[in-house]
This record gives structure tokens, sequence and C-alpha cells, in this order.
């Protein structure tokens, strides 16, 4: 961990150490003051290689073919555009949204873009195409940081929840990448198993962490899991509290244990790329339906800096269990362990 700590302090410039110090005190004043003022440009990204899928997984709209926007993959042309814009100030740009990343035709040279600009980058797989040669490509391509979807310690369990995956393929992938980070002498990317914590699977929280260890992953992490349809409640919701999101009232309803307070540090700090340009402010609206502006026809900041961003910063400050997305955010409650 303290080695992924370096690596991204190295990737850090006066400039990209300003642009947080302006944007964390814009924040702060905003909240005081109720207006939705921003001084300084994202610190961090989400952009959408792809938002096709090999997998089927239940809380996903990938998974359920479910879009009502466009599906494709992103341009190294709209990348590079990007790029320009941001990478005086961007510290992190995490390639995912939705999809899988490794269906991208050329996802890897996405990222050998991004360390040609000098950004850390990371991206989250289910592992299911990292075969010999990819693994080698992947270490080489500069990627800082590679967290791998691993939700089961049998096949039975794994794919309850990963429908139509292969856990041997996902174990297969990550020793592929452990292999030659050690025949490179690469000290990235820095491999997350990633577990997320449904009833199906909460059983097996210790048998995974004892997994990550046997293998040689750098950290293993649990992470809560966001239901859509929770109301009535859900088979998926965890029994274990800690690693819910939600709770269940004296009348049997559940409701989110966020308690959705009128402000937001993503609104600030962030946003998120689809794959045909569309700037969103958050992950959680994944059929970007709060589209800020077009990156095909539009400049990066005049976007983050546009009336539409600002009325929509201002609508979080005001009330925002008014608006849809957000009823369902986890911010502030999601447990990493």
């Amino acid at each position: 961990m303290l080695q992924d700590q370096l690596n991204f302090l190295g990737k850090m410039s006066v400039s990209k150490f300003a642009n947080m110090g302006v944007t964390l005190a814009s924040y702060y004043w905003s909240r005081w003051t109720g207006n939705p003022d921003h001084w300084g440009k994202p610190i961090s990204l989400s952009i959408e290689p792809t938002t096709a899928c090999n997998l089927r997984c239940p809380e996903c709209l990938s998974g359920l073919r479910s879009f009502t926007r466009p599906t494709g993959k992103l341009s190294e042309e709209l990348l590079a555009k990007v790029l320009r814009d941001v990478k005086a100030h961007c510290t992190y740009i995490n390639f995912y949204f939705q999809g899988e990343p490794y269906l991208h035709p050329d996802f890897l040279g996405l990222i050998k873009q991004c360390k040609e600009n000098g950004i850390y980058s990371a991206t989250s797989t289910n592992a299911h195409f990292l075969d010999d040669q990819r693994a080698k490509q992947t270490v080489e391509s500069g990627l800082d940081r590679l967290i791998i979807s691993i939700d089961g310690t049998e096949q039975e369990t794994y794919e309850n929840y990963r429908k139509e995956g292969k856990l041997e393929k996902v174990l297969e992938g990550t020793k592929n990448i452990l292999k030659w980070k050690k025949e490179l002498n690469s000290r990235t990317p820095h491999v997350i198993f990633q577990f997320l914590a449904v009833r199906p699977n909460e059983h097996q929280i210790d048998e995974v962490k004892a997994l990550g260890k046997q293998i040689g992953v750098d950290e293993v992490r649990i992470k809560t899991a966001q239901i859509y349809d929770f109301e009535d409640g859900n088979d998926l919701i965890p029994t274990i509290d800690k690693y819910s999101r939600y709770k269940q009232g004296n009348d049997g309803k559940w409701s989110i244990k966020n308690p959705l307070d009128d402000h937001c540090w993503r609104m600030w700090s962030g946003a998120v790329i689809t794959w045909d340009g569309k700037l969103v402010p958050c992950c959680f609206d994944k059929d970007a339906q709060h589209t800020m502006g077009d990156l095909n026809s539009e400049n990066f900041n005049s976007i983050w800096q546009s009336e539409s961003y600002r009325a929509f910063r201002a609508s979080i400050l005001r009330s925002r269990s008014e608006i849809e997305m957000c009823k369902n955010c986890s911010e502030g409650t999601t447990v990493w362990n």
C-alpha cells in the first residue's frame, strides 16, 4: 500500500497540489454560504472505455442490458482531447464507469496515453480477459492500479452474482498479472481484490482475505453493494449490518443509511465522462440523465464552469433528497475493510 501511495505522489506537481487546495476551499466555502462557487478544476475523473460487458450481474445496467443511452467504445482522439484539457490539474483517472474495460479493442492504448500525460491511472475488471499476453501488456502499459472483482471463493457463490462468470478465469488472470509484475520487475499495477458483499457471499469474507494473501495480491477490499429495489427488502442485502448500505425500519421498510445531507464533495472534486463524450456529474448517473455538456464539441473547462453545472451544484446544496440519483447514494456510508 505504501508503494502505491508513493507512486501516486510521484505523479503530483505544484499545479495539481494547488488545484486540490483551491477545490477543497471552494467546496467548504459553498457549503458555508449556500452558493455553488467553484474556483478550481476536477481532481479526479472516471472515463468509460466501453459499455459492453461479458457478464450479466443483476445490479448493473451493463449486465442487465438495460441502458437507454447509446452503447459503444471510447475513441483515442476523444481521450487525447480530454487529456490536453485536464493534465495540468487532474491527479487520478479511473478508466471505468459501466462495462468491462478490456472489451475495448485498444484499452491499453488508452492507459498509455494517460501515462504519457503523467496522470495516475486505474481500472476495474472482471479479469476474464487477462490471458498471459494481455497480462504482460497490462504491466507494460504503465497502469497504476488494477481492481479485480472477485465476489466468491468458489464457483457456486461467485456466479450467484457474477452471472455467466468463471472464478477460475479470475484467479488465472490475477496470477498472470502477478507473474509478469515479478518477471518485468515492475511495481505496478497495484493489484486489489474487490469483494462485493451481498447476502449469498458474506460468509466468505474471511476466506477471500485469506485467498488474496495466498495468491499475493497487494490488497483485499470488501465493498458494500448498491441495490436498486431495496424498499421492501432484497435477497442481496447482507445480514451483516457493517456491509449493508441499508437499514430496516420499525414498519418493515428498508431505507439507505446515508442521511443525504445537502452537500456532496463529488460535485466539486470530479466528474464522469461517458464513452461518447458526455460529461455527467456523478457515477450514480448510470444512464447519463444529467448531462452537463458534450466534449466532442465543447471545451472541458467551459462545461465545468457552465451555468448548467453551477445550477446542478446549487440543487445539491438546496435539497439533495429531491434528486433521484442521490436517493440511493452511498457517499459517506461505504465501508472498505
